[in-house]
């Protein structure tokens, strides 16, 4: 078992099995060592959005939600990571972005904060490995109306 694997079981985090693409668009992409993975929504282990994760950061979805949300997607990351790299999360070298787009209000001041909560996951359960460079912008709607989506960029072991 990885260490990355141990992280998870130590979290209580169990990694959900990843939504199919809602458009035209693979959920990952490997090219040479690296693993892109497409933007995750903020949906929960059944596949589902919360209530609490619908709508617009600054207006009904207050910055606790919204950091909880971006956990939710990086937890769906991940598990796009798992299912792209075969089970083998201790291929995982070093995650090397997250981008994060925060459906927010447009006086919305606090949407850096609310990307902290797949940041932090990230390090969490990664470790050093899992510092990152990061952008995060606000927007005016993303699918599902869901608050967050969490793109992501990974260096991996080749086989």
């Amino acid at each position: 078992m990885s260490s990355i694997d141990n992280n998870l079981k130590k979290l209580g985090i169990i990694l959900p099995t990843p939504a199919a693409p809602l458009a035209n668009y693979v959920p990952a992409a490997v090219t040479g060592n690296l693993l892109v993975i497409s933007g995750q929504l903020c949906l929960n282990a059944e596949g589902k959005l919360d209530e609490a994760h619908r709508g617009k950061v600054g207006d009904n979805v207050s910055l606790e939600a919204g950091q909880a949300a971006a956990r939710l997607c990086a937890i769906n990351v991940l598990a796009q990571v798992r299912v792209t790299l075969q089970g083998d999360l201790g291929r995982v070298r070093r995650c090397v972005r997250l981008g994060g787009f925060v459906n927010a209000t447009p006086t919305c001041d606090s949407v850096p904060q609310v990307m902290n909560g797949a940041s932090n996951l990230m390090v969490d359960i990664l470790g050093d490995i899992g510092r990152h460079a990061r952008s995060t912008v606000g927007v005016a709607q993303l699918p599902l109306d869901c608050a967050v989506e969490v793109e992501a960029m990974f260096e991996i072991a080749l086989n």
